[in-house]
């Protein structure tokens, strides 16, 4: 009713409430997290669920009412549409710190050739290109216009669809499976529940449960020992920079050419001198020594600092729902680690990894192109949700889209070893004590289009379709 009497503010509506569908059902699983402590948080969950959602559904509502200004029904109307979509996707990805998260690409995760396609125009050019196709079914209701017409309009799109997959096919099929020699990863899943995870009682039972996984028998008679070990975000239920007696107990399990990668907490200052916290990796090598450290950039709102607290802590309050008062603090930005006997490697810590185009370090930095990425997460927070799922499949995209292999080790979700074609080669399961074997899968010869070109190509197919939307004939 509202559409057909051409009411901005009624098409603003429908947006909106089919905002707070989509991303009420998307992200429900956030509101578990105030669940590990409800006590003290439990009473935020409402606000988490409908808040966070009626928040986002704010750029559907947006899309709606500019799409429903700026063209009439018809095959204009479904590029406008779709442009306007991938839009306000992009803004998500940047506004209030961003939150790219179930990007509509990223719903092609389950088919490995249509995913392909991101590696030239990047998840959001899939988006684009899954729009135009989903919308453009709406022209077979559209009666002022010929049978013929609508068919066409209606099915050009799923052609497009059709010959992405049909590409996608074709370089998954002609891929080679090379892996880097002389590089055998262990990856550790301990899966400690998250109320659990910071208990001081418990500390030497989560150092002995990471310990004893790492050292575990191969499960394959012939299969080759680990060379590099890696434990998840804040796998050290310490402080490690510094606490010699962990570094050696560590060091006795590390082989002599490899290394241990861990996420653990690190802290600055006292003394006089101002606390910081950072959430980092540290690469621990077999003299016990920490050769190389990373912290996080990326930190999570609420999460791992309040925002504003300094101006908004004066009046009200707030605690963030990580262990500890202090905040967080931000880390210098992406750069490539120098692992011992391994490529480089570019860590995504956590949500970092949901980040189109920031995988990497920026080639204006002049550092070289990395060997794989490494996503250490804990989806303990999200419970047997489908977040975890959500968060692997933002992992798959970020090979596809950079051509590297991402190692994703989770304290408890899903650890993974993909390859640069998004491939899983070695998975577990949900909430599953486990550790994982596997070589370190190679990164493509030459970069991909996305990762050279960022955002620039899909700017040029948004370009194109504007072009095409804006003749006269095509209504």
């Amino acid at each position: 009713h509202f559409i057909r009497q051409r009411f901005f503010n009624g098409a603003f509506a429908i947006g909106w409430w089919f905002g707070l569908g989509f991303f009420g059902a998307g992200l429900y699983w956030i509101s578990f997290s105030f669940l590990v402590d409800a006590q003290q948080f439990a009473w935020m969950i409402p606000f988490a669920l409908f808040g966070l959602s009626g928040v986002f559904a704010i750029y559907i509502g947006l899309v709606s009412a500019l799409c429903f200004r700026l063209a009439g029904p018809g095959m204009r109307r479904v590029f406008y549409f779709a442009i306007i979509w991938v839009a306000f996707e992009w803004v998500r990805g940047w506004a209030f710190t961003g939150f790219p998260w179930n990007l509509i690409g990223t719903v092609w995760t389950f088919n490995e050739a249509m995913i392909q396609f991101a590696s030239v125009l990047g998840v959001m050019g899939l988006s684009l290109v899954t729009m135009v196709a989903a919308s453009s079914i709406a022209i077979l209701g559209y009666g002022k216009k010929s049978p013929r017409f609508r068919y066409y309009g209606a099915g050009l799109p799923l052609l497009i669809l059709a010959l992405i997959w049909a590409g996608g096919m074709w370089r998954v099929g002609s891929a080679k499976n090379h892996v880097v020699e002389n590089v055998q990863l262990r990856l550790v899943q301990p899966n400690i529940k998250q109320k659990n995870k910071w208990k001081s009682e418990l500390r030497g039972k989560h150092f002995n449960n990471l310990l004893e996984l790492s050292e575990a028998p191969l499960r394959e008679p012939n299969g080759k020992k680990p060379t590099h070990i890696i434990w998840p975000e804040t796998a050290t239920p310490f402080f490690l920079d510094g606490n010699d007696a962990a570094l050696r107990i560590m060091a006795q399990i590390i082989p002599k050419e490899g290394a241990l990668l861990t996420g653990s907490p690190r802290r600055t200052g006292g003394r006089g001198e101002p606390v910081k916290l950072w959430n980092s990796l540290h690469v621990v090598g077999p003299d016990a020594k920490i050769s190389a450290t990373f912290d996080k950039f990326h930190l999570v709102p609420f999460g791992e600092y309040v925002p504003l607290r300094d101006s908004v802590g004066k009046f009200i309050n707030i605690a963030k729902i990580t262990t500890g008062r202090t905040d967080f603090s931000s880390g210098p930005g992406q750069r490539a680690l120098e692992i011992p006997g391994a490529p480089p490697v570019s860590p995504l810590i956590c949500y970092e990894v949901i980040f189109p185009g920031a995988a990497t370090p920026a080639h204006s930095e002049g550092q070289a192109r990395p060997g794989w990425l490494l996503n250490i997460t804990n989806d303990a927070w999200f419970g047997t949700s489908s977040g975890p799922y959500q968060h692997l499949a933002a992992a798959q995209l970020r090979a596809v889209e950079e051509g590297l292999p991402v190692i994703r080790v989770a304290n408890t979700g899903i650890s993974a070893i993909i390859d640069s074609y998004g491939r899983i080669q070695v998975a577990s399961r949900l909430s599953e004590r486990i550790y994982l074997d596997g070589p370190l899968p190679a990164k493509l010869k030459n970069p991909t289009l996305f990762s050279r070109n960022g955002q620039w190509g899909l700017l040029v197919l948004i370009l194109g379709f504007l072009l095409i939307a804006g003749r006269r004939r095509l209504d």
